[in-house]
């Protein structure tokens, strides 16, 4: 967080006409209503904003939302990204239509932060108590159930120093957002100055904002980067902004008319943009009637989407369009007709799986009734066999430290285990499928392994192989105990005359007797049966250790000759293997006739 004094932002909610904007001018100073028909009417019409300097010098920015019927999106859109709210009930009226709409859609956002502010004392001195009362018990269940309440008049001043006072009690209690988290900043204006060019302003709930930043702009009609030309925040400019605050954000080369409320700035590649999710109904809410098209209400989003209840408390959603969306993450349905709150949602999954098939839609239910509020890492690694951390953690997803049994990392994927035994299993079908089919070839190529079995990243195929027991080489996969299919039975006649006598290499007689071909002897070599040397020299793999063995004995430089005198073999023999020793530094050569074993250290060098 910043050195500087705490920031924070409180909306306000309640009946129209109850005296919302007429309190945030007594406790700021500031006009919140911005357009002359607003202020000539007496009648907010879309949000207003204002700001303050609390006793403890925090700073308190206001979002003064309408309360009439008829603008309840706008009413939405200035509480979805507010952490406090101020429920105003006029003293006067006490608490009417809108207030309990006002209710349904703080209940519906899961906004627990706030107080009761009751307006109007001046004209009914007694009602307050009663007011309070009233408003405590139609709060029951939420989470202003407990706020705390005071009695306040605007025309006279009454209560508005404590008022004051309870602001910054309420600000200090509220936990502190995380400066550090991805950016997610809800827009819900948009305009012009002269100068600077397009400016767009939201609640900033958590990261941080400085200029420079490029940042991801997703909107209804576009998609793509922006860059932070400059900042401000109570109208002076900023450098950084760290939460929580009032952002208004100066975009370069992005024109005004381009960009509205319900777009969103985001830290590049940290949200997951979901078009399709599944929710579930908070408090007693029944989605089983819902109608086919409903409207979605997130940050300060309003968008259409078609509805498939999924019993009684859930329900898949379409988009009309995408939006950065992770598990938890509170939504507010209504219907297309409707001006009222139709229910509350929190998000489940922002990836959910197809509902194709007879019998999905039920399946489906039954996973969500089952489904932790915190959701499932578990189970959606297992419905999709692997699935990489950093997207766990983009769907909203905790990724412990240390994993359940039934899911091990590699690499950068969360590998379900039951997944990985089944790809094992079915590579140890293909590579002997394949081994079947060609036996002499250096095994199944790599790529159509991965192909074969449908694997997310090629990254997670050497944790197959090792899991199948299988090895690699060269890009291709075979088993340890792969044999040579029709020439095995020859090969095992050869390795058998070898191990009697180690550098007796057959000649291109016996080799022709044994029906070992070149084709044949190169597939045995790729294996590690034979050790194959220039001029078709074959001679078992071991047979270079026993060759040492023997010149170690002479205890002096030695010739050729005497070397294929030590082995009992012929030149032919002899020179391509005294070669392959000059090749691995076991043996070098002291002049035009000579070598010496090469002497190793006990340390190895």
């Amino acid at each position: 967080m910043s050195d500087g004094p705490r920031r924070q932002v409180i909306a306000t909610a309640g009946h129209v006409d109850h005296g919302k904007s007429t309190l945030i001018r007594a406790l700021t100073g500031i006009e919140p209503d911005r357009w002359a028909e607003e202020r000539e009417r007496g009648l907010t019409l879309d949000l207003g904003f204002a700001w303050t300097t609390l006793p403890s010098g925090a700073e308190a920015a206001f979002v003064d939302v309408p309360g009439h019927e008829r603008y309840l999106a706008n009413t939405l859109a200035g509480l979805g990204a507010a952490p406090i709210v101020a429920l105003v009930i006029a003293a006067d009226e006490g608490w009417r239509e809108q207030t309990s709409d006002h209710r349904d859609a703080i209940a519906a956002l899961g906004i627990d932060r706030g107080l009761i502010v009751v307006t109007r004392v001046d004209l009914a001195p007694d009602a307050a108590e009663s007011v309070i009362a009233r408003a405590r018990h139609e709060l029951a269940g939420t989470g202003l159930a407990d706020a705390p309440a005071l009695a306040v008049s605007a025309a006279t001043g009454q209560g508005i120093d404590e008022l004051r006072g309870l602001l910054d009690q309420v600000v200090a209690e509220a936990p502190s957002p995380d400066p550090a988290a991805p950016l997610r900043l809800w827009l819900d204006r948009s305009f012009t100055i002269a100068g600077a060019g397009t400016v767009v302003t939201g609640t900033l709930g958590a990261g941080t904002l400085a200029r420079g930043d490029r940042l991801e702009l997703l909107g209804a009609e576009h998609h793509g980067e922006v860059t932070v030309r400059g900042l401000q925040s109570r109208g002076g400019d900023e450098h950084t902004l760290t939460p929580v605050t009032r952002a208004a954000v100066n975009l370069r080369g992005m024109d005004a008319a381009s960009v509205g409320r319900g777009d969103v700035l985001l830290t590049p590649g940290a949200w997951t943009l979901t078009a399709q999710l599944d929710a579930r109904a908070l408090g007693a809410a029944d989605l089983s009637e819902l109608p086919a098209q409903v409207v979605v209400h997130c940050g300060t989003a309003a968008v259409p989407a078609r509805a498939r209840p999924l019993g009684a408390g859930h329900v898949r959603l379409t988009l009309d369009r995408h939006l950065p969306l992770r598990l938890g993450d509170r939504l507010v349905l209504r219907s297309t007709d409707s001006r009222r709150v139709r229910a509350g949602l929190a998000v489940l999954d922002v990836d959910p799986p197809t509902l194709s098939r007879r019998g999905d839609g039920h399946r489906r239910t039954e996973t969500l009734e089952a489904m932790p509020p915190a959701g499932d890492l578990t189970g959606e690694v297992a419905r999709r066999g692997a699935l990489r951390a950093a997207t766990a953690r983009r769907h909203g997803l905790p990724v412990p430290e240390h994993l359940p049994q039934s899911l091990r990392r590699v690499g950068e994927w969360l590998v379900d285990t039951s997944a990985l035994q089944a790809w094992a299993q079915a590579l140890t079908t293909q590579v002997a499928a394949h081994h079947r089919a060609e036996p002499l070839s250096a095994g199944l190529p790599r790529a159509a392994a991965i192909r074969a079995l449908g694997l997310p990243d090629p990254a997670l195929l050497p944790a197959v192989v090792a899991a199948a027991g299988l090895r690699e080489q060269d890009g291709r996969l075979r088993g340890e105990e792969q044999g040579m299919g029709e020439w095995e039975s020859a090969l095992a006649t050869l390795e058998a005359r070898l191990r009697e006598a180690p550098f007796h290499a057959p000649e291109a007689h016996d080799l022709t007797a044994l029906d070992l071909d070149t084709r044949a002897l190169a597939a045995a070599a790729r294996q590690g049966r034979v050790l194959r040397l220039p001029g078709e020299v074959i001679l078992l793999p071991t047979a270079p250790a026993l060759a040492m063995r023997e010149l170690a004995a002479l205890g002096r430089p030695f010739t050729a000759a005497e070397a294929r005198r030590a082995w009992d073999t012929t030149r032919r023999v002899a020179i391509p293997l005294l070669e392959h020793l000059d090749g691995k530094g076991w043996t070098r050569r002291l002049d035009a006739t000579h070598r010496e074993v090469v002497r190793r250290r006990s340390d190895g060098s």
